[in-house]
């Protein structure tokens, strides 16, 4: 089993080394070196609408599973507790549905997102009226 060693660091390196994972909580994103061995270059967001990190002291794990599907190995795995467990292989309609709902989650987020943010508005502004 891989293990991916997690380095926090303000900004991700330019050449990145092979079995660590690099997480920039300034800039809400980690990378790594694929490690099907392929030498790509990973990077997962860190949002409520993409990747979620979890830090316990020592291990890090990263959800939901990250597939490199635009990537001629389409490896597909989870980062947990440091450690790379691989997915089974999919197909090209499996990967399709996949790109489909996360798209489809990814707008929903948003779209309630904007919603709250103008509720919260509104209601700051109708709380200010009050004391004029």
């Amino acid at each position: 089993m891989t293990t991916l060693h997690p380095e926090f660091v303000e900004y991700i390196p330019r050449e990145l080394e092979e079995g660590i994972l690099y997480i920039s909580m300034k800039y809400k994103t980690a990378g790594h070196k694929c490690p099907c061995g392929c030498g790509n270059l990973v990077f997962t967001p860190l949002s409520p609408a993409d990747w979620q990190l979890s830090y316990d002291g020592y291990g890090v794990t990263l959800t939901p599973s990250i597939g490199n599907w635009n990537y001629d190995c389409k490896s597909h795995y989870w980062i947990v507790n440091n450690k790379v467990r691989y997915a089974s292989r999919w197909n090209d309609f499996e990967i399709d549905m996949v790109k489909k709902k996360e798209l489809r989650d990814k707008k929903q987020y948003f779209k309630k997102r904007r919603k709250r943010n103008f509720r919260n508005w509104i209601y700051k502004i109708l709380s200010l009226s009050c004391f004029v």
